[in-house]
């Protein structure tokens, strides 16, 4: 048979005993963390969905109401229409060259001719370096303006800017040539 044992020989070192319960308990925790972003993601899908639905339908609601309201009161602003005063043939149009290119007033008064518009004379702005062509009008002949700028495929129509009535040579209406 065997020696009898010692109370030495079966005692384990005082460390000993401690290690086993620290590695369990770091196990413990490193599967209750993993549990903890498995909870937290499943939680972040399930109320990712409904909550981003929400979000969005509130948005939409959001931009479409100052939209509509935007949109009523451009409708309501470009209701009125504004009939031209004066026909074709008693509409004068003072034609000024701002894009530099030596005739273009010219050209145009010719092309405005061609329409019926009547051209009193032509000239060269002070400046040379307009980028588009304006239709400029004086008080009360914006639907003047607006009839010209539509016959001539000009998108851009103001009242007079930088010129006096006077300087229209007796017209109603000024075209601005510019590069475009």
């Amino acid at each position: 048979m065997d020696a009898p044992l010692s109370l030495q020989d079966g005692m384990l070192a005082p460390d000993a005993l401690i290690r086993p319960w620290r590695t369990a308990t770091l196990v413990a925790s490193l599967v209750a963390a993993v549990e903890l972003v498995l909870l937290a993601g499943a939680g972040v899908l399930l109320l990712a969905k409904p909550l981003s639905h929400a979000m969005q339908h509130h948005a939409e609601a959001a931009a479409a109401a100052p939209a509509a309201k935007r949109i009523a009161a451009a409708a309501a602003a470009t209701t009125k229409v504004v009939l031209p005063r004066l026909t074709r043939d008693e509409t004068k149009v003072f034609v000024l060259n701002g894009n530099g290119r030596s005739g273009a007033a010219a050209a145009e008064s010719s092309k405005l001719q061609t329409l019926g518009y009547r051209v009193p004379a032509t000239g060269n702005a002070k400046r040379t370096d307009y980028a588009t062509t304006v239709v400029m009008y004086k008080a009360g002949f914006r639907g003047d303006a607006l009839r010209l700028a539509r016959d001539m495929k000009i998108k851009v129509v103001g009242p007079l800017d930088g010129l006096k009535p006077a300087a229209l040579k007796g017209g109603q209406l000024a075209v601005l040539l510019g590069a475009r």
